[in-house]
């Protein structure tokens, strides 16, 4: 556990008891602070009383006594609407903070690793830990990924600290600097938590805000805000600027040309991979994570052998284009964090032969600009609240039926796959072999409490096919 000493004596309120809040809770307690602690849901108050600590209503409360507010980040401090007691902290001249920021307020003498960007930052953040803990580096991994930073254990200057990062979280940094900071993209994604576009493009340059002397800023220049952005930080000066790109070269950066992915951080230009070998990681946008992953580790100094060797053995995140297994030929794919339409357009792009399976409740913009992908797709399979308005976009496009459940379109899908192998043979497992792709495009809220949960389903419904085949097959 992240020692606070700092904070000793301090009186420190705490809003939101999910796992970030209560490990908050539980090292400033530790660390001798002053806990207010609140949650508007009763039942998460109650984790309390394992701490014998009294719930303090920070709502009602005195604001001339707590010296901060740690709020988790998913609790809008600002837009669209503030939490009252995020309100009052700030009436009352008090920082407002997450806990990424006191993390680096206490371990600053510990490498730190930070990814952000709209899409593919889970699978680069835990690539790039896999690769350095490979390597011998003691390492730790978490942030919006997984666990909390401050439930993390203490490390020393050898080793790293990995963090994915939100733009909730950046919304709340106030001085946190990270030795290498990496933006993979920027795609209009929580406009309404940032009051639009310009301040969620202003959240993921809080990244780099804070950098000083040899820092790396890693960044795409593939999209035009992250572009205009490497140009900005280029013109102040102050990094190590390291631009990314897998549509052509990147000066002085890292980038993929052809198949290859090519390193010039030192000028020479150097292929150090045939991407095509990395069969587990398909897609240009995998190609883009392991790009972000190799200069991270570069800049961690993690030599280049060791580098190619730990994204050759990485397993992958589920729900993440998470290759399930085949049955008769099919291939069962579970990208069930693809939440947005450009998350779903990274797996759409990676594959042929595609029963896409998507809906849920959907997001601005459903799924326009999906069409370039129509090609690849046989047909689409619809679920949720989205299927009438995802069944309009498609029409007179892609043939499609409207499902309802995830279980019903799975087996529509696999039926559908069946009955077309049967029609037209193709040899097994081929690069033309069926994909029955969970790919949603839209948020899991309206049938499943989280993408993890309509992942799992998935995989459920997978197992349960695959019981009763004689030609299942792991991948």
């Amino acid at each position: 556990m992240i020692d606070l000493s700092h904070l000793h004596g301090k009186t420190v309120a705490v809003l939101g008891l999910g796992k970030s809040g209560l490990a908050s809770v539980k090292a400033l307690i530790k660390s001798g602070a002053v806990v207010w602690a609140w949650d508007d849901n009763e039942d998460s108050r109650h984790q309390l009383d394992a701490l014998e600590l009294t719930p303090v209503n920070l709502v009602e409360c005195d604001w001339n006594q707590p010296d901060m507010l740690v709020i988790s980040p998913g609790i809008p401090s600002t837009f669209p609407t503030p939490h009252p007691a995020a309100e009052k902290a700030r009436r009352a001249g008090k920082p407002i903070v997450c806990d990424v920021e006191l993390l680096c307020t206490t371990a600053a003498h510990v490498p730190m690793l930070a990814i952000t960007g709209t899409n593919g930052k889970s699978t680069t953040t835990a690539l790039t830990a896999h690769i350095i803990a490979q390597s011998g580096i003691k390492t730790q991994v978490g942030g919006n990924l997984g666990y909390p930073v401050l439930g993390f254990d203490a490390l020393e200057a050898d080793d790293c600290y990995v963090l994915e990062l939100s733009s909730y979280q950046l919304d709340l940094i106030a001085d946190a600097a990270f030795d290498a900071s990496a933006l993979l993209n920027i795609t209009p994604d929580h406009l309404d938590r940032h009051g639009g576009m310009p301040g969620y493009i202003g959240a993921k340059r809080n990244i780099f805000t804070h950098q000083k002397g040899p820092k790396w800023a890693i960044i795409s220049i593939d999209d035009e805000p992250c572009a205009q952005m490497a140009t900005e930080l280029a013109r102040e000066g102050g990094h190590r600027m390291v631009e990314i790109s897998v549509s052509g070269p990147a000066q002085h950066g890292v980038y993929v040309d052809d198949h290859w992915l090519v390193d010039d951080l030192d000028g020479h230009k150097n292929p150090v991979l045939d991407l095509t070998t990395v069969s587990h990681m398909p897609g240009r946008h995998n190609w883009q994570n392991i790009a972000f992953a190799y200069a991270l580790c570069r800049a961690r100094n993690v030599a280049t052998d060791d580098i190619i060797a730990g994204v050759m053995s990485f397993p992958g995140l589920a729900h993440r284009q998470e290759q399930l297994g085949a049955m008769n030929g099919i291939v069962f794919v579970n990208d069930s964090k693809a939440t947005n339409a450009e998350a779903t357009a990274r797996a759409l792009s990676a594959y042929d032969n595609i029963y896409w399976i998507l809906g849920g409740k959907p997001k601005e913009g459903g799924i326009n600009g999906l069409d370039p992908f129509y090609s690849h797709i046989k047909k689409a399979f619809l679920i949720g609240a989205a299927t009438d308005d995802f069944a309009a976009t498609l029409d007179g496009h892609l043939p499609y039926e409207k499902c309802g459940t995830l279980d019903i379109a799975t087996k529509r899908a696999f039926a559908c796959a069946q009955a077309d192998i049967a029609n037209q043979p193709a040899p097994e497992n081929a690069p033309s072999a069926p994909v029955i792709l969970l790919s949603p495009a839209c948020a899991s809220f309206d049938q499943f409490k989280s993408f993890e949960a309509r992942g799992e389903a998935f995989r459920t419904l997978f197992n349960a096919l695959s019981s009763q085949s004689p030609d299942q097959e792991a991948l």
